[in-house]
């Protein structure tokens, strides 16, 4: 993505953050005509590594959906992650000759996938999903027993998709500190996107 360096973020822990507050993801591969096919689908985040960096997506879709065989053909593919949007009104300036614009923070990972199409392998990846989205359900899931779980896993590919490289974009006016304070106030008065992108400036505000 076009990535100016001050929305570029390089930190790890933002990454993380940023994807795992806002897991409902956009997988993109290229379909047999090269065109691209979009699932959109919750990822759950692994970080593994000494530094902390290295990021580990794990997901899957319905057998019908022909996702799972653009993955086994072409492995590589790309993740999205979009976090909060809002529109910057000119307003917030001293000076009057400025335009509107869109703030955003969004995560793109360039991955490589691995299938997962063993049952106890697939039931495992699900146990992850449930941890980050319903923990109490993992015991009615169990409760369903081993007969119900190997009808319904036969219904799904997992894949395990490997983080070769991913970039961070923090877009909130950055570049125009005098802006910032009018920004903030506006934000915090908005709606659930704007008060979202008014908590990224406060983690983003030197010396926090």
């Amino acid at each position: 993505m076009y990535l100016p360096p001050h929305f570029k973020s390089t930190d790890p822990a933002v990454a993380a953050t940023l994807m795992r507050e806002n897991a409902f993801a956009s997988l993109i591969s290229n379909d047999d005509d090269g065109f691209p096919f979009v699932t959109h689908l919750p990822l759950h985040l692994s970080v593994e590594g000494g530094q902390g960096d290295q990021f580990v997506l794990w997901g899957h879709c319905a057998k019908p959906n022909p996702h799972w065989r653009y993955l086994q053909d072409r492995p590589e593919a790309l993740a999205v992650f979009i976090g909060p949007d809002a529109y910057q009104s000119p307003k917030i300036y001293a000076d009057k000759a400025r335009v509107p614009s869109w703030n955003y923070v969004a995560v793109h990972c360039k991955v490589q996938a691995r299938l997962i199409e063993d049952n106890a392998a697939k039931d495992a990846l699900l146990k992850k999903l449930i941890g980050d989205h319903e923990p109490t359900y993992a015991q009615q899931w169990r409760d369903l027993g081993e007969d119900f779980a190997n009808k319904m896993l036969p219904g799904i590919v997992g894949f395990e998709l490997r983080v070769l490289q991913w970039q961070c974009k923090l877009k909130i006016n950055q570049h125009r500190p005098e802006s910032r304070e009018a920004l903030h106030s506006g934000y915090l008065a908005g709606g659930d996107d704007e008060r979202a992108l008014a908590g990224w400036m406060d983690r983003l505000k030197p010396g926090a």
